[in-house]
């Protein structure tokens, strides 16, 4: 049994998987009418849209990292998830609205309706997140 359990485990002595709570509460967007709510949002917010792309090795590591950054005081910040592979018409319309260049994974940081910060890859993770609360 010895060997089984320690290829299989064993389940009586399994102790609970820890699961931590997200103080990061995506928003996903799925739809090209998103964007005027995404504008007249960030006339009183900030907006952060997350550009990810689910094939990419990068970006899954990324995505974790910035999940990471989002602490209690964070919460409030509202952020879109685009999905890149299943909403590509979506993530066009991003880059012509907001006037940015496609790149996979992506930050943009909306006020006014205009792009106050983009950035990707692992400068993501080095954003101050609190300067947009």
């Amino acid at each position: 049994m010895g060997l089984l359990n320690s290829m299989f485990g064993n389940k009586k002595n399994k102790e609970p998987k820890v699961v931590r709570k997200s103080n990061l509460n995506w928003i996903p967007l799925t739809s090209l009418d998103q964007l005027n709510t995404i504008k007249e949002q960030s006339k009183t917010e900030s907006i952060l849209i997350f550009k990810h792309s689910t094939r990419c090795g990068i970006s899954s590591m990324v995505i974790k990292q910035f999940e990471a950054l989002f602490q209690e005081e964070h919460q409030r910040l509202k952020v879109y998830y685009l999905d890149l592979l299943n909403y590509r018409n979506i993530s066009d319309e991003v880059g012509y609205t907001f006037q940015v260049m496609h790149q996979s994974p992506q930050l943009i940081v909306v006020k006014n309706g205009v792009t106050v910060l983009h950035t990707s890859h692992y400068d993501i993770t080095t954003v101050d997140l609190t300067r947009f609360l």
